[in-house]
């Protein structure tokens, strides 16, 4: 018997300092039987650094043919290519190659710092990929505040990224590897 996803009701409240963009999101995340609440959570962080009208949330892990979350231009051309984790060189070959812009978070303390050894002077000759580290004490500090039903807001300003609940404020701090 296949397990179905867990749903997720999301308010997600931004203030972008950086791009004068404050907007209220509401949606449904559905997390992957085999996706954990860390990643999750880094997908909802994904969604608020570049929130837009016309950012969504893709099948992700139930298929290899879509990132994590994405943007379309009217014309169906993919603008943004949002993905989460430690992506193969070839899949990040390819998102390059099909998306005007596209954005790398890793995480998981050792394993991430390995695999931006590993494939730095690969990635960094490409100008439209960045990568982003989130400390495992950031991402599990995010997957603590996970809920079923969550009111986040995120406040982004130039050196800081900040999600809150009702009991929690979180400083994030992304390192920027390229």
């Amino acid at each position: 018997m296949a397990l179905n996803a867990t749903l997720f009701k999301t308010t997600l409240d931004v203030s972008d300092l950086r791009r004068h963009y404050y907007q209220r999101h509401q949606f449904t995340v559905a997390r992957h039987p085999s996706e954990t609440d860390e990643r999750m959570m880094l997908r909802i962080l994904a969604f608020a650094l570049y929130a837009d009208e016309h950012l969504e949330f893709t099948k992700g892990l139930s298929t290899d043919e879509e990132p994590d979350l994405w943007q379309k231009s009217l014309t169906g051309e993919i603008d943004l290519w949002i993905e989460m984790g430690l992506p193969s060189e070839k899949r990040v070959r390819k998102a390059r190659a099909i998306a005007k812009q596209v954005i790398i978070f890793i995480y998981g303390g050792r394993t991430a710092q390995m695999w931006w050894e590993e494939n730095r002077n690969k990635i960094s000759q490409h100008s439209n990929v960045k990568i982003f580290e989130v400390s495992i004490e950031d991402s599990t500090a995010l997957k603590d505040i996970a809920q079923r039903t969550m009111r986040l807001q995120c406040t982004i300003d130039e050196d800081s990224v900040w999600v809150s609940d009702t009991e929690n404020n979180l400083e994030i701090k992304l390192t920027e590897h390229c």
